[in-house]
């Protein structure tokens, strides 16, 4: 299980919000936390640890009155640690190379391969055949609608019709180099983990995945360690104490490397 660090970043500055509370009107988010510093400053942090695979998610849409200031902290972060930090939010067959050139290592895409509620596989083949498998990461975050969980897209706002099990992941393990998975009914929450989502990737365990969402004491990453095989990475928001929270870095750096 590695450690995989986060800069998330809403309305030009690095934040923790609660994932489900955020709309496009209004540019409007319950927030956890507000960073004093900028972007640049936390990715020093991670490349001066040697933290490597963590992702920056711009959390305004191109349009908004806010998206080039948040790209601006998105871009200084790149620079801050060149090849170091996966990038998402936004990110399309027309705009991905900007991103890669810029010193992301992949991008994080989910909304452009979606259409009407259904992946589009053929966005999914031409984002491939423009950035490469190995430069690509899908987000598959998903929420639980009935006795099932669904991929969300657009921030998070629109549910699909897509189910996030084994079979969707055997099906798009050839589009990319790794899965991220937020569950977001417990994202920005740090009540505890989403333990089915996590059994259900942890059995699949064929392409690394980065779990995010609830963590909120060690014993979660006990947890995850177990319910998800040791196959699955972790991110941690909220309970961080970069962000506010009171569970340490860097002990979880520690115990990432012992398990």
């Amino acid at each position: 299980m590695e450690f995989r660090p986060c800069i998330d970043i809403h309305n030009g500055k690095v934040k923790q919000i609660v994932g489900g509370s955020l709309r496009d009107e209004g540019s409007a988010a319950a927030e956890n936390f507000v960073a004093e510093q900028d972007a640049a400053f936390f990715a020093g942090l991670y490349r001066d640890a040697g933290l490597r695979g963590g992702h920056i998610i711009l959390l305004n849409p191109v349009g908004s009155e806010y998206y080039e200031a948040t790209k601006r902290q998105a871009l200084s972060a790149l620079s801050t640690y060149p090849g170091g930090m996966q990038i998402g939010g936004g990110i399309t067959e027309e705009n991905a190379e900007e991103f890669l050139e810029a010193g992301a290592s992949h991008v994080i895409v989910t909304s452009y391969v979606f259409q009407n509620g259904r992946i589009h596989y053929e966005r999914l083949q031409k984002l491939l055949e423009r950035v490469g498998r190995e430069r690509l990461v899908l987000d598959l975050s998903c929420k639980k609608v009935g006795d099932c969980y669904r991929i969300v897209t657009d921030r998070w706002q629109k549910v699909t019709e897509e189910v996030v099990n084994e079979a969707l992941l055997d099906r798009l393990a050839s589009y990319c180099d790794e899965f991220l998975i937020h569950a977001v009914d417990v994202e920005g929450k740090a009540q505890g983990i989403e333990q089915e989502v996590v059994r259900l990737l942890g059995n699949w365990g064929k392409l690394p995945i980065t779990y995010a969402g609830g963590v909120h004491n060690y014993r979660d990453l006990e947890l995850l360690q177990e319910l998800g095989r040791n196959r699955l990475n972790v991110t941690v928001g909220s309970a961080l104490d970069l962000f506010g929270g009171e569970m340490e870095w860097k002990k979880i750096l520690e115990i990432c490397k012992n398990s």
